[in-house]
């Protein structure tokens, strides 16, 4: 199982080599950790993974391959007789900790092993991977589209091969070769809707996530849960702790930034224009005033939903959501990347709600000082 599992966390990307792998194999041998299927997680994810990047991929293999493993561990701990446990509890700790493990429950009801498979399972909120490969056709697709984008209007940069071939050839007589730049310096903010309904959107976002950061050198990318409110955040990990203001977002960047949403955009409808509205914390101004002080200050934007567009009608909470942006939404589909990348290409003013004739909801509530 072992070896299946090392070799799982190499099909998944995870750059495990065969050292790391006997590292893990010796740390076993000589007991580094606890006979539970926590220690044993913390161990393999301490000698196989380098990188918190690949923490998320880890706990998905983990989670498939030692599927029940947790049950496994406890009847393993369950066949150790209490008295040894006794004996060697009095040698290390001290009364003050077997105080401590009485407290929560003693040892026949094995302290915190409840807990364990909830470190590589709860993952609710977690960071989209950027480097996932676009498994389908159609994503394939998009992504030529992104980069047309992308390089659409490239300054050139200096071709050095092109230029050698061209001097040699021309006798030594210096011969420029110019080509596009690769990436250009077409700007993009991306906000990412992550928990809840969006959990079964997880893969196409992550293609998208890959496919933006590769081909856009300037790009900045933020979470967000539901809706824009007044902070977001940029590693759900540690969203908690390192949440960012949306008005020193709303200043850092220029107007000269295209603006990409991706939500569902399915919620109640309170949590868009109700103070107070948010499901996870109490938020003093109406996410529907963050979201026209975001439209606002970046002109050229638009939202994709994952959703089929034919759902649409069903959330009022999707309707809200269109009207506050001037109708421009678009379905997370290649023909939907079509109408959202010509959408951007627009000079500002010149937008969709012009197209469809539908106006922003009106929230009567002044923007932050300095935002227009």
């Amino acid at each position: 199982m072992l070896v299946r599992f090392f070799f799982e966390l190499r099909s998944a990307g995870i750059p495990v080599s065969l050292t790391e792998f006997l590292a893990l194999l010796a740390a076993l041998e000589a007991r580094v950790a606890e006979v539970s299927a926590q220690g044993f997680y913390y161990l393999a994810r301490a000698c196989l993974v380098k990188d918190e990047r690949h923490y998320d991929r880890f706990d998905r293999v983990f989670a498939r391959t030692f599927q029940g493993a947790e049950q496994a561990f406890a009847q393993l701990a369950a066949t150790v007789p209490a008295e040894w446990l006794q004996s060697l509890a009095a040698r290390t700790f001290s009364e003050a900790e077997r105080r401590r493990i009485e407290a929560l429950g003693g040892w026949e009801h094995g302290p915190g092993a409840q807990r364990a498979v909830k470190v590589w399972e709860q993952r609710e909120y977690r960071n989209f991977d950027d480097t996932v490969e676009l498994g389908t056709r159609n994503l394939k697709l998009a992504l030529r589209k992104l980069r047309r984008f992308a390089r659409e209007g490239a300054r050139e940069e200096l071709d050095l091969e092109g230029t050698i071939d061209a001097t040699a050839r021309n006798g030594g007589l210096l011969d420029l070769k110019l080509v596009p730049e690769r990436h250009n310096a077409i700007k993009v903010l991306l906000f990412l809707d992550v928990g809840g309904s969006m959990d079964g959107h997880v893969r196409s976002c992550e293609e998208l996530f890959s496919a933006a950061r590769s081909e856009f050198k300037h790009l900045e990318y933020f979470y967000f849960h539901n809706f824009l409110y007044e902070s977001l955040w940029k590693d759900n990990q540690r969203r908690g702790a390192t949440q960012i203001p949306t008005e020193r977002v709303l200043r850092t960047y220029g107007r000269d930034y295209r603006v990409i949403l991706v939500g569902d955009a399915a919620m109640s409808p309170y949590e868009i224009v109700q103070p107070g509205g948010s499901i996870e914390h109490w938020n003093e101004e109406a996410g529907a005033v963050w979201m026209q002080r975001l439209c606002a200050a970046f002109p050229r934007l638009v939202w994709l939903n994952p959703e089929p567009a034919a759902r649409w009608a069903y959330a009022a909470s999707t309707g809200i959501t269109r009207e506050l942006i001037a109708g421009r939404m678009f379905p997370l589909t290649l023909a939907g990347l079509d109408l959202a990348i010509a959408e951007l290409r627009r000079p500002p003013g010149g937008g969709a709600a012009a197209l469809t004739g539908t106006g922003a909801t009106s929230v009567t509530q002044s923007a932050p000082p300095g935002v227009s």
